[in-house]
């Protein structure tokens, strides 16, 4: 496994922190539910021990729906002591606008270096609400503030560039897959905002697939979920693509990832709750999802312990495997 980085400097700007594989874990619950720090965190411990460059605790995968804002807490700050200070740590935020200045404060206080700021709960905003929604969130934290775009959070180009002149916001992560759209954002962040160093992500689920499409737009970012049950493939994947190993990138597509992006569609949750099954069958026991997800049929983890199995003999067959 890939040694995790080192501590980074005092002073140094979480933008520049957030090159590789960003790291998004499960949150572990208990055989009554309950929330299971001890697996959490053993669970966290392995993805920065195999060579996450951040992590983003309770975020979409961590099921940040379902946690109190106690346990919200007591994770964030979990995750910031087994980080200890090797990589960022970014929390989740979300619902309206007082609830997410909340959670970013609890964040804070915990420890985060930064925040992914997901949609607002169930409403469908214009753009001078979507603007006013996250200004007012970068502006009641100190943390640097990465915006969700996906589902009812889709911006205009002029938005985004608005966005990216607000002090403490530092970046967009795309969950939406309009790479038209994206090309425009981008324009228009680089046309209107020049000065500011604007990060980019590409959020969609099993976002691999659609690496090399982002890459071209210049998107090097992405949040894996893989690598919470199979850093050994995401990590191949990974050094392949931004090396230009296209052999193994195209391998790994046709005989993993694409798969793996079928079986997900096959389940309303699956983009979690398949991830959760992952962990649980690598590493420890995270315990099932919380309602209204539910677990996938039995039949579907039988086919994703095969794809697992398949991918890692991938991995394991790609140039600079086990570096």
């Amino acid at each position: 496994m890939t040694a995790p980085p080192p501590p980074a400097a005092a002073g140094t700007r979480l933008a520049d922190r957030l090159d590789g594989l960003l790291f998004f874990p499960v949150t572990a619950f208990g055989p009554d539910g309950a929330l299971d720090l001890t697996a959490f965190r053993a669970h966290v411990r392995s993805g920065i021990d195999a060579g996450a460059a951040a992590v983003f605790a309770c975020c979409g995968t961590g099921e940040f729906h379902a946690l109190t804002p106690e346990e919200f807490a007591a994770c964030v700050a979990a995750t910031v002591e087994e980080a200890a200070g090797r990589i960022p740590v970014i929390a989740g935020t979300g619902y309206g606008t007082a609830l997410a200045v909340h959670f970013a404060h609890l964040a804070h206080r915990a420890g985060a270096d930064g925040l992914l700021a997901m949609p607002p709960y169930l409403v469908v905003p214009g753009q001078d609400g979507l603007l006013r929604h996250y200004t007012a969130l970068a502006a009641a934290t100190p943390l640097p503030v990465v915006v969700y775009q996906r589902d009812n959070a889709v911006f205009a180009p002029s938005t985004v560039a608005a966005l990216a002149r607000t002090p403490g916001i530092i970046g967009l992560k795309d969950g939406l897959g309009d790479l038209e759209l994206l090309q425009r954002i981008i324009s228009a962040v680089r046309t209107e905002a020049p000065d500011e160093d604007f990060l980019y992500f590409n959020g969609l689920p099993t976002a691999e697939l659609t690496g090399p499409a982002y890459l071209g737009l210049g998107v090097r970012r992405y949040s894996s979920a893989v690598f919470a049950f199979a850093p050994e493939i995401a990590l191949a994947f990974h050094r392949a693509l931004t090396t230009g190993d296209h052999d193994t990138v195209r391998r790994l597509l046709d005989g993993f990832y694409r798969p793996l992006v079928e079986l997900r569609n096959q389940g309303r949750g699956y983009a979690v709750s398949l991830v959760k099954a992952g962990v649980r069958m690598r590493g420890p026991d995270v315990g099932a999802v919380r309602p209204p997800l539910g677990e996938p049929a039995p039949a579907h983890l039988k086919q994703l312990a095969g794809l697992i199995d398949h991918g890692l003999a991938l991995a394991a067959a790609a140039p600079g495997a086990g570096a």
